[in-house]
């Protein structure tokens, strides 16, 4: 199980690696083509919603739902020596055709009614366009660019339906890939639709909904492979659908915690100063680079591993799992939190600074990022214990917890935004991250599924010190600011891979020393 563990968390993490750095490439494209301006923050609105469903029809709630099933199903037919896999077959033909039916209407009221959500979520927009003010124009455009932009809705919900399918039989490397596609087409539409259209958001708009189609269609050679395309069809009242749709029903309310609060900090932005939505994104991008590294790239693996577990009843190894995940967290998001401080204006030039990206845009972004950065460890813990919940079928306790972490960031926005304007979300966000991931470690804590171990809490002390060691080396050998910014973009690069390279060896051989070994990453029986 070790060894099976250990190797599927690697096949994702390096596919999620290549996606990351290729959405780095993307953004990097973006930050030249239209820095923080008006246009950028009407982009990233428009991408936002339907992200926003993404997570609750796509792999939010749905794969918290709908893996622990479809994991039971499989497990019966491999019980019963089915090699046709009958019960699993017939489970996605229910939930495929039930899904698509779904998202199909959601989608088409989202491009026909895209106006009433660009003045739902961009209130301040709405109010400029109704009393013709200066964000009028934000306004109009949003809501056409919500158009094109909302399909991907439809093409990304069912590719993570395949890719959840594929995950629960062991193919990870196939759904960690998919995101990737995505990035090339929107850096393909970026480059190439300059000639094509007069304003360059529309090719961005553009790119994303191809970005859906792509996807989808790249999915489906893998599933015939693994014999699992079956026809859809619809089955609201078949028995997995209903036990899907009890376990969906608390799971939606707990991932639209977090993206609610994501859509209240947009809908508080289109209040604040031109260009507070981009430098939140710019900021949120770099933050999502070692979260989806490491955070989802774990928690994919876990949440298939933890439900086969607790279907066969391995409390011993359930346990131990989590634990595992904690560590290997630790051992990642430490360094990362901490290099990240020490580095983030100087990543910022490198990544952004061209075009319409200004030495402006780099110290508001910066700002921003320490803000989101203060709960980096906090959103990483949350996609590990959480899974510790929906694992066992237990969806409720997750949402129950994630209200009272919105309730808490709606108090923290208001009190922090007045103040701290767009940093006072990102620092509003963490907060209630922090309080999110707390709670749930308690409650599985006081419920007796999972507890730190000793050995891993001394095992978490030792990363902190190491990446402290680290941070101080790294801090010791970059130059201050204005240093920065006298350089040319190949000597930022090359100063800026030597802080890394010095800061990775530091650390390295810091938990070495401290007598960190490949053995505390193993699994026991």
């Amino acid at each position: 199980m070790s060894r099976k563990l250990v190797k599927s968390g690697i096949i994702v993490s390096v596919m999620t690696l290549i996606s990351r750095i290729l959405g780095l490439l993307r953004d990097v494209v973006i930050a030249s083509f239209i820095g923080a301006s008006a246009a950028a923050d009407v982009f990233f609105f428009a991408n936002k919603i339907p992200n926003f469903l993404r997570r609750l029809f796509g792999e939010g709630a749905f794969a918290q739902a709908f893996v622990p099933v479809l994991a039971q199903y499989h497990e019966k037919d491999i019980e019963q020596g089915d090699e046709n896999h009958t019960q699993t077959r017939e489970l996605i033909a229910q939930v495929s055709g039930t899904l698509g039916v779904i998202v199909t209407v959601v989608t088409l009221i989202g491009v026909i009614g895209s106006p009433l959500l660009v003045a739902l979520f961009g209130f301040g927009w709405f109010l400029d366009w109704f009393n013709d003010g200066e964000a009028a124009d934000k306004f109009t455009l949003a809501a056409v660019l919500l158009k094109i932009t909302f399909p991907y809705l439809w093409f990304i919900t069912l590719t993570a339906l395949a890719g959840a399918v594929l995950n629960t039989l062991g193919k990870f490397a196939v759904a960690a890939f998919t995101p990737v596609l995505l990035n090339v087409c929107i850096i393909g539409m970026a480059i190439v639709g300059q000639s094509w259209f007069s304003e360059p958001q529309f090719a961005l708009a553009w790119g994303v909904f191809l970005g859906g189609v792509v996807q989808f269609l790249f999915q489906i050679p893998f599933l015939i492979q693994a014999g699992v395309l079956v026809k859809p069809k619809w089955a609201w009242h078949a028995p997995g659908v209903i036990k899907i749709r009890k376990l969906i029903i608390p799971a939606l309310f707990g991932v639209s915690v977090t993206q609610i609060n994501l859509l209240l900090d947009t809908l508080i932005a289109s209040f604040l100063i031109t260009g507070s939505i981009s430098w939140l994104y710019y900021a949120d991008r770099l933050l999502e680079f070692p979260l989806g590294l490491f955070g989802i790239g774990i928690a994919t693996v876990i949440l298939p591993s933890l439900a086969r577990l607790h279907a066969t009843k391995n409390t011993n190894e359930f346990t131990q799992t989590l634990d595992w995940g904690i560590r290997v967290i630790s051992v990642f998001g430490w360094p990362a939190l901490a290099g990240l401080m020490i580095l983030a204006q100087p990543i910022i030039m490198v990544l952004f600074m061209r075009g319409e990206f200004t030495e402006f845009e780099v110290v508001q972004v910066s700002f921003a990022l320490f803000a989101y950065l203060s709960g980096l460890l906090s959103f990483m813990f949350i996609k590990i214990l959480a899974p510790g919940y929906y694992a066992r079928q237990d969806t409720k306790t997750p949402v129950k917890i994630a209200i009272k972490a919105m309730a808490a960031n709606m108090i923290f926005n208001l009190m922090l935004a007045p103040f701290l304007g767009y940093v006072g979300l990102a620092l509003a966000t963490s907060m209630s991250a922090t309080l999110n991931a707390y709670l749930l470690y308690h409650g599985l804590k006081t419920n007796n599924v999972y507890q730190l171990s000793k050995q891993t809490k001394v095992f978490i002390i030792k990363i902190m010190m190491s990446s402290a060691l680290m941070a101080a080396i790294v801090y010791w050998l970059s130059p201050s600011f204005n240093v920065w910014l006298q350089l040319t973009v190949l000597e930022q690069l090359i100063k800026l891979i030597y802080c890394i390279v010095a800061g990775v060896v530091t650390y390295f051989i810091s938990i070495l020393i401290l007598g960190v070994r490949f053995k505390d990453f193993k699994v026991t029986s």
